[in-house]
């Protein structure tokens, strides 16, 4: 059974051009919102049990209503190791994880509960870009990911 995992891409913009809302945990490693699905259970519903679970406010008036779009990217391990590849190598007949990339389009506004032992941080897609030191081999190649759409920018 290959193991299930969804990353969900938050694109808000701020001064003009769009941002990633990644989870920063201590004060070094990043990491997109999502998880682990349940065996069986739907992509969607499972990414939007996720980001409940993680991101969403106590109360029900400020829950999201999350639009999880299009999927972006998918992502293998074919082993216990912790590389990944943007493809499943062709000698690989049972990868170890799946990890699959979704883009949720927010609302103009929205209000997040973050866990204390965590920050979110908006960051821009020209630092992302080509930065594997920082963000892993998976962030940093969002920009190359959603080089394929076409963002409406809104002034408030």
């Amino acid at each position: 059974m290959v193991l299930q995992t969804g990353l969900l891409l938050l694109q808000v913009q701020e001064h003009n051009h769009p941002h990633i809302l990644l989870l920063q945990i201590g004060n070094t490693f990043c990491k997109l919102p999502g998880g682990r699905l349940k065996p069986g259970e739907n992509e969607i519903e499972g990414l939007k049990r996720k980001l409940s679970s993680k991101l969403a406010a106590n109360a029900t008036a400020l829950q999201p209503d999350w639009q999880i779009g299009e999927c972006v990217a998918i992502w293998w391990r074919p082993n216990f190791e912790t590389i990944m590849y943007p493809y499943c190598p062709p000698h690989i007949t049972k990868p170890k994880e799946c990890k699959k990339l979704f883009l949720v389009h927010l609302s103009e506004r929205e209000y997040f509960a973050v866990p204390k032992n965590l920050k979110l941080l908006a960051v821009p897609l020209f630092e992302l870009y080509d930065n594997v030191q920082r963000y892993g081999p998976v962030i940093s190649t969002i920009p190359q990911q959603l080089s394929r759409f076409q963002f409406n920018m809104i002034n408030g």
